[in-house]
């Protein structure tokens, strides 16, 4: 699948959806994450997921640490040493928090490999695992660029967010945006929320905090552009998030093609050298 030009594409539609309404997406400004986890906990309680160990790590008050299948939101803690300027040589530290999710991909390459259909493109553009049609195959953990999607260890099949496609259907927000007591998540038409985010970074700017950027706003970058995308305040690999992702099926129409032409030589190959020996 190739990356598109010109404008965006309207994925929904290209989904075989009829007059979809406009596409959905989160908005995540960091910049006013508390770190409070009642994302994490809405999500859970909403989804019914699993808890994901309680395991203590020991070098984080994370404790979460990373996406996964029993971790469809994760509040991310960095600690940064900062000088503190009262001259004592010691530093302070700057906390940076932000809430992780799955970035719903335009060009989504789980979407490209799933051999079941089990990953589905809804009418809100979201990208919704069909848990029941999901036969652990694996093939999108590998395929997904942020490595967000995986598979649960007791059954086998691929869990992630679903932007609780439940819930959009019947007119509410998802779980985690509502539980959000600074709106560091918002909700809503992602063409309304690049609005809002641009205005956001100048804002920031103006008050002086000059590293303030977007991160999977951009629908010219290799995936296409997120239906979920970040306001981040230090570069996307401080919050371990990769600082150029592609899609990682981009080349497999050419590779589909060039295996095409490497057959098509060998058969002609062969059936050259059967009729040559038949003449002797």
């Amino acid at each position: 699948m190739g990356l598109l030009s010109g404008p965006e594409t309207n994925v929904a539609a290209d989904a075989g959806h009829v007059d979809p309404p406009p596409r959905m997406g989160f908005f995540t400004d960091t910049s006013v994450c508390i770190g409070c986890k009642a994302c994490e906990v809405a999500c859970k309680e909403w989804n019914a997921i699993p808890e994901d160990g309680l395991a203590f790590t020991g070098w984080s008050y994370d404790n979460t640490q990373e996406l996964g299948s029993d971790s469809w939101r994760h509040v991310a803690f960095i600690e940064q040493p900062v000088p503190d300027g009262d001259g004592d040589g010691r530093d302070g530290v700057r906390w940076l928090m932000a809430s992780d999710v799955c970035k719903h991909c335009t060009h989504a390459a789980c979407l490209d490999v799933c051999p079941t259909g089990s990953l589905f493109r809804t009418e809100y553009g979201t990208v919704v695992v069909q848990e029941d049609i999901c036969n652990g195959c694996g093939y999108c953990v590998p395929a997904c660029p942020y490595g967000v999607i995986e598979r649960r260890e007791e059954d086998g099949r691929a869990w992630k967010c679903t932007m609780c496609y439940d819930r959009l259907g019947d007119g509410l927000e998802p779980a985690c945006a509502k539980a959000c007591p600074t709106d560091s998540i918002q909700f809503g038409p992602l063409e309304e929320l690049r609005t809002r985010a641009a205005s956001r970074v100048a804002q920031l700017h103006v008050a002086g905090v000059s590293d303030a950027r977007l991160y999977g706003h951009d629908p010219a970058d290799g995936v296409g552009g997120d239906g979920a995308f970040f306001l981040l305040l230090d570069t996307p690999e401080t919050y371990g998030l990769p600082p150029d992702p592609v899609v990682t099926t981009r080349d497999l129409p050419a590779m589909w093609r060039y295996a095409g032409i490497a057959a098509l030589t060998l058969f002609g190959g062969i059936t050259a050298v059967s009729m040559f020996g038949r003449r002797r």
